[in-house]
């Protein structure tokens, strides 16, 4: 097995990662008695048979939550909503802005809520709120006036309000807090749930606006949150007890250990992920929402659309595992440059008004691979560089910038769009962005092999009581 220097090494290689050999079963006692994160850590077959129900919830929970639902759908709605209102494509898909946004400055509230009271209760009760307000969408009244466009804002407000509870903000604390020497497996397949969502949702949304209308399209989507992830998790999905952690991310008295959410700003790694977050979501986040009016722009069918979509799903399900497994044997940034920069092929397959059904597919699936890594790094780094102590407050502040720009960006490639008739310009500098924004995680040097003393953590139980 091949592993790195600062995760299961003996620190020879002082400032950056390198690679090392793990010895044979029986030669390698020094090393791993001289450090703990080895010596009492669950094996991989370990790992999945205590975690594995835990998992299942997650992966259903991330599927069925805010964080793929919104954008799975909303291209789908450009076509209707323009038939019956009138709105330009900017108009359309400024709810995602306004949903990304909200959601994006309360992601560090609801990870330090999920650290306070228990990730169980943070991340059902917001699957469950997401569930009621998603489907309240179709509450859009029929009337063709102004005040129809800020209800229907208004109510996408609502979305971003309380859904940011059920994205892997959340969900990925616990899966961290199951899994250490199989962390960017476990995450990989939590994250499968986009993935899925990404298969099953689009052609379940099409197929709602064609045959019964974009508003109970909004109704049934509905039904994948409160009628499916929301029971399982119910049933499922618990932190583990202090026994059952994986001893690499505790002390010797059990509690977690990890950085505060001040000692990580002052970090220089910390805004060198923040600002490849933000570079790579820019220019992935209007690329993905506004995939079928490009397609369309191509001359590509709404069915065949739902195909590609469906192919990018696949790209975002083959990106987690693929990386999840890569990150768990070498070092992130060796694994990010190369991943992050594939949808560079992506954008460069998009340009033009080429009707060929095959290019758009390849740059559909390169798109999807490439947002299955990136989401996949944004909790394995959170946990590998700053512990999980205060996992769910840096992770919120990572998921911000991720947030805003997947905010921001769908409309500024709308805009490029009803301002210069095409999304060449727009899809040329997102060639750039991805180089860069993978680049930046080139800088970020070893993982931590220790965190300082841990402070003591909260009871779950007596602080939801006094609340």
């Amino acid at each position: 097995m091949i592993v790195f220097n600062g995760v299961y090494g003996d620190g020879n290689c002082a400032k950056w990662p390198c690679l090392a050999y793990s010895l044979p079963e029986g030669q390698n006692s020094e090393m791993t008695s001289s450090n703990p994160n080895i010596a009492s850590a669950p094996g991989e077959r370990g790992e999945f048979s205590l975690g594995w129900k835990v998992l299942l919830a997650g992966v259903l929970g991330v599927a069925c939550g805010a964080s793929p639902i919104p954008f799975n759908v909303i291209g789908f709605t450009v076509a209707p909503l323009t038939e019956e209102f009138g709105w330009t494509r900017t108009e359309i898909l400024f709810p995602i802005t306004i949903f990304g946004v909200i959601a994006a400055l309360l992601a560090p509230a609801f990870g330090w809520m999920a650290d306070r009271f228990g990730v169980r209760r943070v991340a059902l009760g917001s699957l469950l709120a997401f569930g009621l307000a998603f489907a309240a969408i179709a509450l859009t009244p029929t009337t063709n006036a102004q005040s129809t466009l800020y209800i229907y804002y208004a109510l996408w407000l609502m979305v971003g309000l309380i859904g940011i509870g059920s994205t892997p903000v959340t969900w990925s604390r616990a899966i961290n807090m199951w899994f250490f020497k199989n962390k960017g497996l476990a995450l990989g397949i939590l994250l499968l749930g986009t993935s899925l969502a990404a298969i099953v949702v689009p052609p379940v949304a099409e197929w709602a606006i064609r045959e019964h209308g974009w508003r109970a399209m909004f109704a049934i989507v509905a039904g994948f949150p409160l009628l499916i992830a929301l029971p399982i998790g119910f049933l499922l999905f618990r932190e583990p007890r202090p026994e059952e952690r994986p001893q690499a991310i505790v002390s010797n008295g059990g509690k977690l250990t990890g950085v505060t959410l001040g000692e990580a700003l002052r970090d220089y790694r910390f805004w060198l992920i923040w600002l490849s977050i933000l570079t790579i979501a820019l220019a992935f986040g209007g690329a993905f929402i506004n995939m079928v009016p490009i397609l369309s722009d191509h001359g590509i069918s709404s069915q065949r659309a739902a195909t590609v979509m469906q192919i990018l799903g696949i790209g975002i399900l083959s990106g987690r595992i693929i990386t999840g497994m890569l990150l768990d044997r070498f070092w992130a940034g060796y694994v990010a440059f190369p991943l992050l920069c594939l949808p560079a092929i992506s954008s460069y397959l998009l340009l033009g008004t080429d009707t060929a059904f095959l290019p758009v597919a390849i740059g559909g699936f390169l798109l999807g691979f490439a947002a299955g890594a990136e989401s996949d790094l944004i909790a394995y780094l959170a946990s590998r560089y700053f512990g999980m102590l205060h996992y769910g407050k840096i992770y919120g502040m990572l998921y911000m910038p991720f947030g805003l720009a997947s905010a921001v960006s769908p409309v500024l490639y709308a805009m490029v769009r009803d301002t210069q008739g095409s999304y060449d310009s727009i899809l040329t500098v997102a060639i750039f962005a991805y180089v860069i924004g993978g680049g930046l995680l080139l800088l970020l040097g070893k993982y931590p092999e220790a965190f300082g003393r841990p402070e003591e953590e909260p009871d779950t139980e007596e602080a939801v009581t006094a609340t």
